[in-house]
């Protein structure tokens, strides 16, 4: 359905449910993060369950969005505010000045960004009368939103705005010195769809009868709108991930019912966006020395039993865990919902989720490792996947000629395979279109303990780094994309539970001992 889809499928809930009742709500719906192919570690139980280094126990997204946008009730008629689940707006307003959600059609907040980060999110062409650049919060008219434009795009369109002084808080990324003029661009978050706009949604949703295509709402929504918005968007492809023959056909239909609605924008000139949806944003906001961590207050150990005898780095991020004294974390890793046994050392920029380690190895540096408890028949069983942080699974290829071009870890995947003794074949990948990537090839073994899958997938790994066999030949072996439909979410919890039991009885002991 894509996240355009899904919140119209879920409007159509809220309408069945509660009947002309839900007219009157006000509505915060999530999109809690689909696949997350960016960052796997998040793909069986979703981004806004992700866990933040941060509270006693430990807050997740979900919390953290409740907090920031608890004052937007109050002041919003009724209607529904969109929002994803791996981004984080801060901002600073003054004391007199109050974020309003009360406008008829769209109403969206837009955070001053430097240009490169307008090339992967929403930019807003701002009407130039409308608003001034100046103060904390300002409203304004919105001519047209591009999707992911390039810097030419924007500049052509009038999207890009200079401001006299541009301190640091308010454009990510800009280098210039205080008094200085710099360009910047106003990039989208979370926006508000008034009631009357809802109706008209929901009543395109029921005419369709069934989707066909995915719909984005962020890209199919918002660029219809805007006295500038044009049909141009509807057959450009470029920013795409899956294109489905009838996305054009309901685009366009999109489009006429949603031209003319107006686009009013919410100017925080003193704000700031994160992005934290891929493994290298998770490392950098969450194990290096990032701005978000100052704000936030995100700690280096939070929520976790660490021994006395190893120092934590400030440069690292445990997060409910339970590592052992002997274990050793290198710099700018992240462990959550582990148990790191005595003999264990992870190198540098390594993310390990929801995993046991219970022999001596050495994780590398720069390594994926996450952990799923998975029900094929009626047990559960465990598997392991491993990865370079850097590896791109979204990445596909048509036929088995263009295999080579997958990367794992810095070899190529056929490579790989034949040193695990499978051969390269269609049967190895799991899609049933013609979609072949590291996403979709059967290469993680199914094993009986949580402990032994993860030695499985570090003898995989090991085996690509010293080019040496390692047979994986008699094993049941999934994907990715299987994995996450044979997940079984209920064992995944109880591990985490047990973890948190643990964690909360040593507290009560070490009181006790006081």
């Amino acid at each position: 359905l894509g996240n355009g889809g899904s919140t119209l499928h879920a409007l159509q809930c809220l309408e069945e449910q509660y009947g002309d009742q839900w007219t009157s709500f006000t509505v915060l719906l999530i999109h809690s993060g689909g696949y997350s192919q960016r960052l796997p570690s998040a793909s069986a139980l979703g981004k806004i369950f992700t866990a933040l280094p941060l509270g006693d126990p430990v807050f997740q997204m979900l919390e953290l969005k409740l907090a920031m946008y608890i004052d937007f009730p109050r002041h919003m008629r009724p209607g529904v505010l969109v929002t994803c689940s791996d981004d984080i707006e801060l901002y600073s307003t003054g004391a007199t000045e109050t974020i309003t959600f009360d406008k008829p059609g769209i109403t969206a907040l837009a955070h001053p960004s430097d240009l490169a980060v307008g090339t992967t999110h929403g930019v807003f062409v701002l009407d130039p009368s409308s608003f001034s650049g100046k103060g904390g919060l300002e409203y304004g008219s919105c001519c047209r939103f591009l999707h992911k434009p390039d810097v030419e795009t924007m500049q052509q369109s009038g999207a890009v705005c200079v401001r006299e002084r541009c301190p640091e808080l308010s454009c990510p990324g800009n280098r210039g010195d205080l008094g200085t003029a710099s360009e910047c661009v106003y990039t989208d978050s979370v926006f508000y769809i008034d009631h009357g706009t809802a109706k008209q949604l929901l009543g395109f949703y029921r005419q369709m009868g069934t989707l066909c295509c995915e719909i984005d709402a962020y890209g199919d929504f918002l660029q219809a709108l805007g006295p500038g918005a044009t049909p141009d968007y509807t057959t450009n492809m470029s920013n795409v991930s899956r294109v489905d023959s009838g996305l054009v056909g309901v685009r366009q239909q999109l489009y006429s019912l949603l031209q003319g609605t107006p686009l009013n924008v919410i100017v925080l000139n003193n704000s700031q966006f994160y992005h934290i949806g891929t493994t290298q944003e998770y490392l950098f906001h969450f194990a290096a020395e990032s701005k978000l961590r100052f704000e936030l207050g995100l700690q280096p150990v939070a929520f976790s039993i660490f021994p006395d005898t190893a120092k934590p780095s400030d440069r690292l991020s445990v997060i409910q865990s339970v590592l052992e004294p002997g274990s050793v974390i290198g710099a700018g890793s992240v462990i959550e919902y582990c148990r790191i046994g005595p003999e264990v050392s992870v190198g540098k920029g390594s993310i390990v989720s929801g995993c046991c380690i219970n022999f001596h190895v050495d994780i590398p540096s720069d390594c994926f490792l996450s952990s799923v408890s998975v029900k094929i028949t009626d047990r559960v069983e465990y598997v392991t996947m491993v990865f370079g942080v850097g590896d791109d699974l979204k990445k596909s290829v048509e036929s088995l000629s263009g295999v080579h071009s997958l990367q794992f870890f810095g070899a190529s995947l056929p490579e790989c395979l034949d040193l695990w003794s499978i051969e390269v074949s269609d049967q190895r990948f799991s899609s049933e279109d013609t979609r072949l990537g590291l996403w979709t090839a059967r290469i993680f073994p199914v094993c009986s303990t949580l402990s032994e899958s993860v030695r499985m997938s570090l003898n995989m790994l090991n085996s690509v780094q010293h080019k040496s066999a390692f047979k994986l030949s008699g094993f049941q072996l999934l994907s990715i994309e299987e994995m996450l439909i044979y997940k079984d979410v209920e064992d995944m919890l109880k591990f985490r539970k047990q973890i948190y039991d643990e964690i909360c009885l040593q507290r009560q002991k070490e009181k006790s001992d006081f």
